[in-house]
């Protein structure tokens, strides 16, 4: 029996034959591991692969499948906003993981690749990102309601990879895990001045003041994040040691001892990294350490997802480690220290996934059933990525001069266990920052 054959749409119903044909052969080629079932919106079914996982979705309407045909990296996540892609059996996350666990199994088809081709082409346009536009980009995402981002992070707010020893570690423990690991990499003094850009809700920045008695000043082009992390200082009295202004960093006067910058280098773009390295070096003093904590793309470089754009991060792009290197090197700084993150960041959005679920009634009283189904598809796609994608997270060290730190990375180590004593015993004895500081020559 032929295609044509088995699609049985009369003669009124020939616009949706190609759209058909193209989803049929993509899927048929596509889905190599697991079983997807697919309901048409005339209720004939069709399923591709075999084996668990087994997934079964609906397409609503006509319009949905041609354009879930013809562009499914923006479509998929449109139509499930709109209700017009549905999950029958498996779940959304199940669905992602699925169609991205198959990623690089199948044989694909041109269009798929026509597509990829597309967007590397017009990268470029993509990730320019000057001063303006990148305060419109990060106020899209990150100016939203104060109780919205209540409901899944952490109470320090740390909305980056947490770092985590075991699946089983609560969120809160893994946040708090994080900020201990790169406070132990920056190898801290008391009084020591420390910049964090992109300083969030300045939960880090926080940390820093209180746990190793350094001045921390943060920069974020966030209305809402200034003004709470400000806020918050003021409430626990560390007003005089933690500042935040609403600054680009590109603005940032003055040279600082230590420089953090926590999720913030996935919003540069790739037309500014060696502008982004250059003022890294021009703010550190001459034995300085900076630590770059960002999402990367161990597959190579590639092109910011269409619907993550759009709906998500405008302006946001995932570097990879051949377009990161180049422009430290041309920055004249010294990558003293990487270390590869794999799953932490899955982990993180799969707890935050599960409370935003938990919690999802409150968010559509905040704003509405379509913007939690953005959300909702927002962790669900990040998380099967991180998974099944190549999306690991990188720290990346970083000094002036070869001789800024010592020889083997056992202060690391070292300062984590002293910072972890410090948090059990009470904050503030700079007992943390004392061992943190050991001398190069030791």
């Amino acid at each position: 029996m032929t295609l044509s054959q088995q699609i049985e749409f009369g003669p009124r119903r020939r616009g949706p034959r190609l759209s058909l044909w193209v989803l049929d052969k993509a899927l048929g080629s596509f889905i190599q591991r697991g079983t997807l079932q697919l309901r048409l919106p005339d209720g004939t079914r069709r399923r591709y692969g075999t084996g668990a996982p087994e997934i079964a979705i609906a397409i609503r309407d006509d319009r949905t499948l041609r354009r879930i045909a013809f562009n499914p990296d923006l479509a998929v996540g449109e139509a499930y906003m709109d209700g017009t892609l549905t999950i029958e059996k498996g779940g959304l996350y199940g669905f992602l993981a699925l169609c991205l666990s198959n990623a690089g199994t199948g044989a694909g088809c041109g269009l798929r690749a026509a597509r990829g081709w597309v967007r590397r082409f017009v990268r470029p346009m993509l990730m320019h990102n000057p001063v303006g536009k990148a305060q419109r980009n990060v106020a899209h995402h990150y100016d939203l309601s104060d109780a919205f981002y209540e409901l899944f992070l952490d109470p320090e707010r740390q909305y980056s990879c947490a770092y985590f020893t075991s699946p089983q570690d609560s969120l809160e423990a893994a946040q708090e895990r994080k900020m201990r690991h790169i406070a132990a990499k920056l190898a801290l003094a008391p009084g020591q001045k420390v910049l964090d850009i992109g300083s969030g809700w300045g939960g880090l920045g926080l940390y820093l003041a209180r746990a190793a008695r350094v001045e921390a000043t943060g920069v974020t082009l966030s209305v809402e994040q200034q003004r709470y992390a400000s806020d918050r200082a003021a409430r626990e009295g560390l007003a005089e040691r933690a500042r935040f202004q609403l600054r680009d960093y590109r603005h940032e006067p003055g040279r600082y001892d230590r420089i953090v910058s926590v999720g913030m280098f996935e919003h540069v773009g790739g037309r500014h990294y060696g502008e982004y390295f250059r003022k890294l070096a021009s703010l550190l003093t001459e034995d300085g350490v900076a630590l770059v904590h960002t999402i990367a793309d161990s597959t190579g470089p590639g092109a910011p997802h269409p619907w993550i754009r759009k709906y998500i991060f405008p302006g946001g792009y995932i570097p990879a480690l051949s377009e990161i290197a180049p422009a430290i090197e041309r920055a004249g700084l010294v990558l003293t220290d990487i270390e590869v993150l794999r799953l932490h960041y899955a982990e993180t959005l799969r707890i935050w996934r599960e409370r935003f679920l938990a919690r999802q009634a409150e968010a559509v009283a905040l704003y509405d059933e379509r913007f939690c189904r953005m959300w909702e598809f927002y962790l669900a796609c990040c998380e099967a990525a991180f998974r099944h994608s190549g999306l690991v997270v990188f720290q990346l060290q970083l000094t002036r001069r070869v001789d800024s730190l010592p020889l083997s990375r056992d202060y690391m180590a070292a300062a984590e266990a002293a910072f972890s004593g410090t948090q059990e015993r009470g904050v503030g004895s700079g007992t943390t920052a004392q061992v943190a500081a050991i001398p190069v020559e030791a």
